[in-house]
């Protein structure tokens, strides 16, 4: 018999998700992911100017607050035919591959490492034999002896204090924990330095959108004005203070996560063949255009599907199409009008509330029943997995140079077989992976802003289509880009210069959805099943498996009236994000 474990709230991740999951002979036989908050963004921007929307569903997430916007934007260009001009194609290119690899750093550092090193075993670390073992996989400058010591002082006063501060509530001393002390302390040490990382390299989002959450941005372009000798403008000193922050940004990621990455996955490659999703389904709707939006083939990040783990072909994704893309709500807290087991395409998708399932606190969910406020989306009827893994994997069947270069000489390193590519090893690896040629891209686009502002191109935006005397009087757009997480678009249907219905599908519901009509999984539930399980009561390895994906999911949710009356707030734990 089965013996179902809950892990609420699962920690280290952005938002409030419940996994409940049956274990049997050692291993996830079964398990159900749950998203236990709502969302009525779509409900608010209802009715307003389709030229603000992007401020209010911008923060949707107190994270993904750039690719929500950027989204947003592009669904209303993409309606109403606006072209913008390539500096602000270049701009808004920067500013996402600064928030990508930006929040990839974070998520290994910070939210995902601390399943595979253990902290407490940094106590047994010698510094002498660290910096031997860091100073042979990098050139990194800080990796004396001098210096790990210090980062070993700094540990063991966590320790002997007993409050461990950032570092507790870790399964430290589980079995399942490989990294001999010296790995340890290298991790740690890097892990305090990410966080000046991540404090720094957000300045590119000031100085191109104006603030850091919520940067500004434009329909039309960016708000940002070039004026090389203008003190309130986007000028000579701002733009080469950008530059600098992307060079120390390549040899951060390039130096020292890719580095520690590779070493850590070496102590775990048995990880290669564990959380594998069992449809093996990819979705990237690509992004990064080198020419424009409308020219796919421009894209960095190219677009495609992978069915069945079948790496010979790629198919081809048609966001507009209506019988490709669909939304279910048979297991999530929502209703449609056209019924539960019936699927709709977001532009004519419903954010109908229904909650039906058990009052806190309770023991299971009713699994039988509605278990998610997720949607659940698939792609003519398929679940697909979304995310750094999902790109690396497409750019790669295609054949891209640049992605079976990086791709195939780290399978090289690491010894293990493509395949390894489809689990937890390989998901945490697509970040690292993504995040060194996502630097690289990152200083090409900054060279041919700075090259187009050389030879006299200054424009930042298109105003042309801003009077709404000239839109049609229904127009319908989807704005679509590659998140952090994964594929994110926004659909908008307008109807008398107002927006008549809004809809977001976002890469965690294509990811932690729950069940469809046909029973079918999605990424979240397939890809923990036969995970060995070595102790129930930490249950540490659906903890490496779900936090490889990086969750992200909103923490608490704001109501308003229609009049923008705030009517009430439920918390669900944690920093409030909308």
């Amino acid at each position: 018999m089965a013996n179902r474990i809950v892990i609420d709230p699962i920690t280290r991740i952005e938002g409030h998700l419940r996994i409940e999951a049956e274990i049997k002979d050692g291993k996830v036989v079964n398990a159900y992911s749950s998203s236990t908050m709502v969302r009525g963004m779509e409900k608010i921007v209802e009715g307003r100017d389709p030229r603000d929307v992007w401020a209010f569903v911008q923060r949707t997430c107190g994270v993904c607050t750039t690719v929500h916007a950027i989204a947003s934007i592009r669904a209303v260009e993409d309606a109403l035919g606006i072209a913008i001009p390539p500096n602000a194609e270049l701009a808004r290119n920067i500013i996402t591959v600064a928030h990508a690899f930006q929040d990839h750093v974070v998520h290994f550092y910070h939210l995902h490492a601390l399943d595979w090193v253990d902290v407490t075993k940094v106590l047994d670390a010698d510094p002498k034999k660290t910096s031997e073992l860091a100073q042979s996989i990098s050139k990194w400058h800080n990796s004396s002896p001098g210096y790990f010591s210090d980062v070993k002082k700094r540990i063991k006063k966590f320790v002997e204090s007993g409050q461990l501060g950032i570092f507790a509530n870790g399964y430290w001393g589980h079995p399942a924990m490989k990294l001999p002390p010296e790995a340890n302390l290298m991790a740690v040490a890097h892990y305090l330095e990410a966080l000046d990382f991540q404090r720094d390299i957000v300045k590119i989002h000031t100085i191109l959108g104006g603030k850091n959450p919520h940067p500004h941005f434009l329909v039309g372009g960016l708000g940002a004005q070039i004026n090389m000798d203008d003190a309130g403008s986007l000028n000579a000193e701002r733009l080469a203070y950008v530059g600098k922050l992307l060079r120390e940004a390549y040899e951060f990621v390039n130096e020292v996560y890719v580095p520690d990455l590779l070493t850590i996955a070496s102590f775990y490659k048995d990880w290669g063949n564990i959380g594998i999703s069992k449809f093996k389904n990819y979705l990237a709707y690509g992004d990064l255009p080198t020419d424009n939006i409308r020219n796919v083939k421009s894209y960095k990040w190219p677009r495609g599907i992978i069915l069945n783990g079948d790496l010979s072909t790629v198919h081809d994704v048609d966001l507009e199409n209506t019988n490709q893309i669909q939304e279910f709500v048979y297991k999530s807290w929502y209703d449609y009008s056209v019924g539960k087991d019936k699927g709709l395409h977001p532009y004519a998708g419903e954010t109908n509330i229904h909650y039906t399932g058990p009052k806190p606190p309770y023991e299971h969910l009713d699994v039988d029943k509605e278990y998610s406020f997720v949607k659940t989306p698939r792609w003519q009827g398929k679940p697909m997995e979304v995310g750094p893994l999902a790109r690396m994997l497409v750019g790669y069947a295609k054949g891209v140079p640049e992605y079976k270069e990086i791709v195939d000489s780290t399978l090289h390193k690491l010894d293990i077989p493509v395949e390894a590519l489809f689990s937890t090893l390989g998901r945490t690896a697509a970040r690292g992976l993504e995040s060194a040629l996502l630097t690289h891209w990152g200083l090409e686009f900054y060279d041919q802003l700075i090259k187009n502002i050389k030879n006299g191109d200054t424009r930042m935006a298109n105003m042309e289509k801003w009077d709404p005397s000239t839109w049609p009087k229904e127009a319908k757009g989807v704005g679509y880009m590659e998140a952090p997480r994964g594929g994110l678009a926004h659909w908008i249907v307008i109807k008398d210069r107002k927006t008549a219905n809004y809809q977001m599908v976002v890469p965690t519901t294509w990811n932690a959805s729950p069940r469809d009509p046909k029973g079918q999984m999605s990424a979240y539930e397939s890809s923990l099943i036969d995970t060995p399980i070595a102790d129930p009561a930490r249950p540490l390895e659906i903890l490496r498996t779900i936090h490889s994906f990086d969750p992200c999911l909103a923490c608490a949710v704001h109501l308003y009236d229609p009049h923008g009356k705030h009517i009430g707030q439920i918390q669900i734990g944690g920093a409030c994000s909308i």
